[in-house]
C-alpha cells in the first residue's frame, strides 16, 4: 500500500483527473467539509464492495480525517482483492491546513 501527499492529489485534482476516491469518514463528518469523495463509512465497507467492485484493478484513493481510518480501510481493500490502493497522508486535517 502506498500513501499519497496532498499536494499530489491536489495537483491531480486541479487537472482533471477522474480519481476514485473513498471517503470512510462518518456521514456528519462528510457534511462538515468533503472533496466531492465517495462517502462510504469504515464501518460500511465491507457491506459496500460490489458497489466498488469495479474499481478492484484501478488506482483506488481512502481519506478519513487522519489517516487511521483509511489505513484500516486501505488494509481491508487490499485484502479484499483490490490491487492499487493509496492512503491520504494526513487526511482532511492535512488538507485544510495545506
Amino acid at each position: 500500500m502506498a500513501d499519497i501527499t496532498v499536494s499530489e492529489l491536489k495537483k491531480r485534482l486541479e487537472a482533471g483527473e477522474k480519481l476514485n476516491i473513498i471517503d470512510v469518514r462518518e456521514p456528519w463528518e462528510f457534511e462538515e467539509f468533503n472533496i466531492n469523495a465517495r462517502l462510504i463509512p469504515l464501518g460500511e465497507l465491507q457491506g459496500s464492495l460490489d458497489s466498488i467492485s469495479d474499481w478492484k484493478d484501478q488506482e483506488v484513493i481512502v481519506h478519513c480525517k487522519s489517516g487511521g481510518r483509511s489505513a484500516a480501510a486501505c488494509d481491508f481493500l487490499s485484502r479484499s482483492g483490490f490491487t492499487n490502493v493509496r492512503n491520504l497522508e494526513g487526511g482532511m486535517l492535512a488538507w485544510m491546513m495545506s
